[in-house]
């Protein structure tokens, strides 16, 4: 992403694509404070990169209160100018003399970036929300979504001058959790077995570059260009780009394993998971088949989802309707459809769901301002 001008970065991450109401679970319910004297003091590391623009945008449009923010990022972008409500900031060089007098850190600038900074940052005071992977399974830190789990960071207080670290879990992961989480909650999950579909955008701005320019050069007759990904991405899909484990499983897919486990601080859930990139530009997808200890049926499951916090049901059998990635990039909401009874589990033991989510926004950035409005 390095080469890749900040302007173009951000029309890439901030095309209208399909346009619904946003649902007025996600406005804001304080007043207003930014700028005031008893706000906290903020930070955002990493903010030239794609989750760190989207926190910019969500601290303006949720009105979350500062008295002061400061914009920081490598020595290489050290010195770029960004304008945020219609005042300009130049963006600081992140050192371990950064984070002086700053309540909240918002860091998205990778696991390396995190693990060095974030302590000397909790050290001098900073409750941290990481969106990194760097702290998500360190017993001590909390790995949080609101609408699922907001209990487990309830001994974190702002003002105090003791500083803490919160945990965002991965993005997949949260997606996933917010449509299966209220099902969970009336009829226990006992399996869950996931396959995402996962966009470009997860792989960072240069990745969707790639795979613009790829699909124009392979409609031409050309070879296509792989620099980020090893093989063709366009008009194709393979298993996600990270690491293959010893036990057959990627990262990706381990991430997910032990991260629901965490947050539902449930050991005995059995949880798998195969995922996928495909050549679609931004929003994960991910079909979830569901084991339950208790019969539900899908009228029922229906009803709880339409109900949940930061979910909406688009689920029209008639019509063949169901989410898209297109119709929720760029959405708050996460998608949830194919709400179907599992054939192969015996009565109403089993279901399938399709969800889709904008892994950028509720998949990182909403999640870890909504986490900052728990503080307040």
């Amino acid at each position: 992403m390095a080469s890749l001008s900040l302007s173009r970065h951000n029309q890439l991450f901030s095309r209208p694509i399909f346009h619904r109401p946003k649902p007025n679970f996600f406005a804001p319910t304080k007043i207003r404070m930014s700028l005031t004297e008893n706000a906290p003091s903020i930070a955002v590391v990493g903010v030239t990169g794609a989750v760190g623009q989207e926190f910019l945008s969500f601290l303006s449009d949720r009105d979350f209160p500062y008295r002061s923010i400061k914009m920081l990022a490598s020595k290489r972008s050290a010195g770029r100018r960004i304008t945020f409500e219609d005042k300009d900031y130049v963006v600081e060089e992140l050192t371990p003399d950064s984070f002086a007098g700053v309540d909240i850190a918002f860091f998205s600038a990778g696991s390396s970036i995190s693990k060095e900074f974030a302590p000397l940052a909790v050290d001098r005071g900073t409750v941290v929300v990481d969106n990194s992977s760097a702290f998500r399974m360190d017993e001590k830190v909390p790995l949080v979504i609101p609408e699922v789990n907001p209990e487990a960071m309830q001994h974190i207080k702002l003002g105090t001058g003791k500083g803490a670290l919160i945990a965002n879990p991965n993005c997949t992961t949260i997606i996933c959790l917010m449509a299966v989480t209220p099902l969970h909650r009336r009829a226990k999950v006992l399996c869950m077995d996931v396959t995402t579909y996962q966009a470009a955008s997860g792989a960072g701005a240069a990745a969707m570059e790639e795979l613009e320019l790829q699909t124009r050069e392979v409609l031409e007759g050309k070879s296509p260009t792989c620099k980020i990904f090893k093989q063709q991405y366009a008009f194709n899909l393979f298993s996600h780009n990270v690491s293959i484990l010893s036990n057959g499983y990627n990262e990706e897919e381990m991430k997910m394993v032990k991260e629901i486990m965490k947050i539902w601080n449930d050991k005995d859930v059995k949880v798998a998971s195969t995922c996928i990139r495909v050549p679609i530009m931004r929003a994960h997808s991910m079909n979830v088949k569901l084991q339950f200890e208790r019969p539900l049926d899908e009228d029922t499951a229906r009803d709880i989802l339409k109900n949940a916090p930061g979910v909406v049901v688009i689920d029209d059998r008639e019509a063949n309707h169901f989410p898209t990635p297109l119709e929720v990039s760029n959405k708050d909401y996460v998608a949830v459809g194919r709400i179907r009874r599992d054939l192969t589990q015996d009565g109403n033991h089993g279901l399938y769901i399709y969800v889709c989510g904008d892994q950028i926004r509720k998949g990182a950035a909403l999640n870890a301002i909504q986490i900052a409005e728990l503080l307040l």
